[in-house]
């Protein structure tokens, strides 16, 4: 008795290339290099990067005339001496009025002139774009001469108001060229459709462009503020009085030619580093997006 199993045939076998037809599957180099080579050549870079850190937070957190490799036991005596003694409560309330006040002006006018260059042709904008380009290669200690003379007529020495202007001045070549490469990048259609809707350029600008312009206001913003928060000239030219000092030339107060504290100084950079690594820490992610669509021709 035949079976139904039994009338089934055999599906015929799939033919197999031969071996020389097959393709190969190329390794990359990297996949061909130990482990240990790529990993011990990193782990001696990071080890020579984070010595300077620990030996800073060292001498800030063991006790002075302490030889001690380990800080212990830790003791926070060095920051209040930096703190209330070396008058850096101060320093740091006009670090902070100085970075925002740079980072707000910074932003607006780079953002008015980046659209400008952005959306509008007008005869010298190719020599406006080189000039622009052209004082990145200007040292800010050339500047400091005309600045003075000018603040000086303008009565504007020993005012926070003059580093301010002199920052956002610093500032504005490369923060204009951002702004205007990452509005380049939004489609233009997009504000033809809000003015066919009825609203103005301005309007159009607002509710369209600038949301989208959030990662490279960011990123020009943050540059802006740790810019000047770190910039050490502007201060020490600009302002006279000790209640105006910003917190660079407060650490440079910790030095002297006679002796140095070692331990005071310390906490004072940490201190100045602590604001700076917690806005980079919130801001990563938009500071690379924006950074990096701002550096593309749209």
């Amino acid at each position: 008795m035949i079976t139904k199993e039994a009338t089934k045939v055999a599906p015929a076998p799939v033919p197999q290339p031969p071996e020389a037809t097959r393709p190969v599957k190329h390794r990359r180099a990297w996949d061909e290099v130990p482990r240990w080579q790529i990993y011990t050549p990193l782990s001696i870079y990071l080890v020579f990067t984070l010595i300077p850190f620990y030996w800073i937070l060292l001498f800030a957190l063991r006790p002075a005339g302490s030889t001690s490799l380990v800080p212990w036991p830790i003791t926070f005596d060095h920051f209040e001496k930096v703190w209330t003694q070396r008058s850096f409560g101060t320093y740091f309330e006009n670090s902070v009025y100085v970075g925002l006040a740079t980072l707000v002006m910074t932003t607006l006018v780079a953002l008015a002139g980046g659209y400008a260059l952005a959306r509008f042709d007008f005869k010298i904008k190719n020599a406006f774009m080189l000039a622009l380009l052209c004082s990145q290669f200007v040292p800010g200690a050339l500047l400091l001469v005309p600045l003075f003379e000018i603040f000086a007529e303008l009565k504007m020495i020993n005012s926070l108001g003059s580093v301010i202007i002199a920052e956002t001045v610093f500032q504005l070549p490369l923060s204009m060229i951002l702004i205007s490469n990452f509005i380049k990048n939004v489609p233009y259609s997009l504000e033809e459709a809000a003015w066919v809707d009825g609203c103005n350029r301005m309007t159009a600008f607002r509710i369209v462009v600038l949301p989208l312009l959030r990662p490279g206001l960011i990123a020009v913003g943050s540059f802006a503020f740790v810019h000047s928060w770190n910039h050490f000239l502007f201060a020490l030219m600009f302002l006279n009085n000790q209640d105006k000092q910003t917190i660079p030339v407060g650490l440079n107060t910790l030095m002297s030619a006679d002796s140095v504290d070692l331990g005071a100084l310390a906490a004072g950079g940490i201190i100045a580093a602590v604001p700076v690594v917690i806005v980079f820490a919130f801001i990563q992610k938009w500071l690379i997006t924006g950074f990096s669509a701002g550096a593309v021709k749209g």
